[in-house]
């Protein structure tokens, strides 16, 4: 059955952790635990908290060039260089047992691409090799039962009369055995006598050593006959039903590779409060799922909520390489990579258990965390530098929350989470002005059919020719140059127009490349507003949208209320308002709607107009009437804008981010200035200390 594990007594790197983790049923972990290299950190990659945090993958393969183990109750085994997978056990679909791998693969590559994602093992007996596809997990037998449909429509083609069945947990026990070895001669006559068994690893309380769990029925009724035909066919035999009995179902994978056979350990975690440590070596663990990144420390995979949990356990500051290399640049001042190790370090002592089985996870619901592959020399060299530095304030760590770029004004808590000010306020950012320093300029144009767009200033040449109103026309210098809707690339937008040397647009305004600090977003349509809307907001939403704009502003200028046709859209927190209007950078912005405009007369009454035809002109040569696309309207400070016929909506703002405490581009450009580290966390962390622990 599959290559022979060896047990092998493995160091306790994880001494501590390992005597005071309670059951992941308790859903309570300590918030840290030390060892030789400080305090750790448990880092949840894939878990189902529910509301709290939901990222789930129904397998999980990690890697090893170096040796690498599993802890198992005390029982330490180690495991060949190369992968090793895991899943979790439950009800699955079945689908086909066949001698021939080319079939099996083939409904394996058929299913990949839906969402009955296959699992492909092999088994040997007898001098036979058979391989075994099945798909799943599914949370109930009833879910599992709709799969079978779609399964059996998928993979037709490779059935050849087998029938996709439901299959499940319940499963027979024949005793304890001392080796690997004779669980699997065990499982041998078993599965020469025609009946489904796998050698299993005990974990927790379900005792030491090894077992053989027989059958994979979906019911007990199922299992209990089973149990009848077993005992009357295979002399000597005395099965027990497993039920909560907590173990590693060991398997051979099949499954690394469709295109020739290629096998990998498996181990299905299986039963109440299952979870198994595997232990790294100095080459860290890969976890493929994971953008096949490589971690330091060790994983700990469970079932939590009937899924896969995977959790890295390491060294708070090995972690911090990573997240401070992942969150800033690494060519920064390394007083600005200093500031960001204490205010990471700050936030990840700070959470607890905020996530029951782990600290933090590794996405930036908490602090970007990528592995080895974010860290650098310098990065190190300033976690170094700080360790076990924070920031206090009256006697506490503070949860040292930051963002991009804070578009020259921090945000005040109100402005965010409806909070008050005190650790956190609006201050001077100006720092963040930094993120637009050596980027292109880009030209916004308006071209004769009314159309206005951005062209890069390195495929532009202006003209010495300007409009009536002073403006100056341009043209470009390569064929078929392209006019985007907003002063930056973007691969998946199509351009609004392609444009060719000799033809004349007129130049309304030359802006920053967009940016971290300063950018814009749209143009947007009322119907891409009106669906992006729904069920972000706590009041209806207009079936149409004529008019938009900000109504109400916070003590930095952040949006507090946006008003749709005269009425207001309410949001939870205002911040809701980035992804509620189509995922904005910051909440820092002004609105144009590109359909209309504001005439001041001369008796200080302001009339608002709609589109570009129908303009009253007054010109030297009296008064006319525009019938023209392409109409431009100029304030008094000679800003210009085109006017269209249609509206719709352009955002036009600053920062990235929520804005609330440390600005990490704002940071930059202290540390540029000369700041040291201390005193910038202090300019963005109000009444705080800094201290050593």
């Amino acid at each position: 059955m599959g290559k022979a594990i060896r047990t092998k007594k493995w160091s306790r790197r994880l001494k501590v952790l390992a005597a005071a983790l309670l059951t992941v049923g308790c859903l309570q972990v300590p918030a840290y635990a030390a060892n030789e290299n400080g305090p750790l950190i448990r880092v949840a990659m894939f878990a189902n908290l529910g509301s709290t945090y939901k990222s789930t993958t129904p397998l999980i393969t990690l890697e090893s060039a170096g040796s690498w183990g599993l802890e198992v109750g005390g029982t330490d085994v180690a495991l060949p260089s190369g992968q090793a997978r895991f899943s979790a056990d439950g009800f699955r679909v079945k689908v086909l047992e066949t001698a021939d791998f080319k079939t099996a693969a083939a409904a394996a590559k058929l299913l990949q691409a839906t969402a009955d994602k296959p699992l492909l093992y092999t088994v040997s007996f007898n001098g036979k090799t058979l391989y075994q596809l099945y798909t799943g997990n599914y949370g109930t037998a009833a879910l599992a039962g709709q799969a079978v449909t779609r399964v059996q429509k998928t993979a037709a083609a490779q059935l050849a009369g087998q029938v996709p069945a439901v299959v499940g947990s319940e499963r027979l026990a024949t005793g304890t055995y001392g080796s690997l070895q004779e669980a699997e001669a065990a499982q041998a006559n078993l599965l020469t006598a025609g009946f489904t068994a796998y050698p299993v690893l005990q974990l927790n309380g379900s005792g030491q050593g090894y077992t053989v769990w027989v059958g994979e029925a979906a019911t007990a009724a199922e299992s209990s006959t089973l149990k009848q035909l077993i005992e009357e066919k295979v002399t000597g035999i005395s099965l027990s039903p497993v039920g909560d009995s907590a173990g590693l179902i060991i398997r051979e994978d099949a499954g690394l590779s469709m295109d020739t056979p290629k096998t990998a350990p498996h181990y299905m975690i299986a039963g109440k409060d299952a979870k198994v440590m595997i232990h790294g070596s100095s080459n860290g663990i890969k976890v493929v799922e994971r953008s096949q990144r490589t971690y330091r420390g060790d994983m700990e995979v469970s079932i939590v909520n009937g899924d896969l949990a995977l959790v890295n356990v390491v060294p708070l500051e090995q972690y911090l390489y990573s997240v401070v290399g992942a969150e800033v640049y690494s060519s920064w001042p390394a007083e600005a990579l200093k500031v960001q190790a204490v205010a990471a370090r700050s936030y990840a002592l700070q959470q607890g258990e905020r996530f029951k089985i782990a600290n933090v996870v590794d996405t930036t619901l908490s602090q970007a965390y990528n592995g080895i592959s974010s860290e650098n020399d310098k990065v190190s060299s300033a976690v170094d530098a700080t360790a076990g530095e924070v920031i206090k304030s009256n006697g506490k760590i503070i949860e040292a929350v930051f963002s991009s770029n804070a578009g020259g004004q921090t945000a005040h808590p109100s402005e965010v989470w409806n909070g008050g000010a005190g650790i956190f306020t609006n201050v001077d950012s100006r720092g963040d002005m930094s993120a637009q320093a050596g980027l292109h300029t880009w030209y916004h144009v308006l071209m004769s059919s009314g159309v206005s767009g951005y062209i890069r200033e390195d495929n532009v040449k202006e003209l010495t020719t300007k409009t009536a109103a002073g403006l100056s026309k341009a043209t470009v210098t390569a064929q078929n140059t392209n006019v985007r809707p907003i002063p930056l690339i973007q691969s998946n937008v199509e351009p609004v127009a392609k444009i060719n040397p000799g033809t004349e647009v007129v130049v309304m305004a030359k802006v920053a490349q967009s940016n971290d600090y300063a950018w814009v977003r749209g143009p947007f349509t009322s119907a891409q507003l009106v669906k992006t809307l729904q069920g972000k907001t706590t009041s209806a939403v207009p079936s149409s949208i004529s008019t938009l704009e900000v109504t109400k502003r916070g003590p930095s200028g952040r949006a507090l209320e946006v008003t749709a046709n005269g009425q207001p859209l309410t949001v939870k927190y205002g911040d809701t308002y980035r992804s509620a209007l189509g995922g904005l950078p910051s909440t820092l912005f002004d609105i144009a709607g590109t359909g209309s405009y504001t005439v001041l007369g001369a008796d200080g009454k302001k009339v608002s107009k709609t589109g570009s035809q129908g303009a009253s002109v007054l010109s030297a040569s009296g008064q006319s009437t525009s019938s023209s696309n392409a109409l431009v309207v100029m304030s008094g400070d000679r800003q210009a804008r085109a006017v269209t016929q249609g509206q719709n909506f352009m955002f036009l703002g600053q920062g990235n981010g929520h804005g609330l405490g440390l600005s990490q581009w704002g940071a930059k450009g202290m540390a540029d200035e000369g700041y040291d580290y201390q005193a910038i966390l202090k300019h963005y962390y109000q009444n705080a200390t800094i201290v050593k622990e």
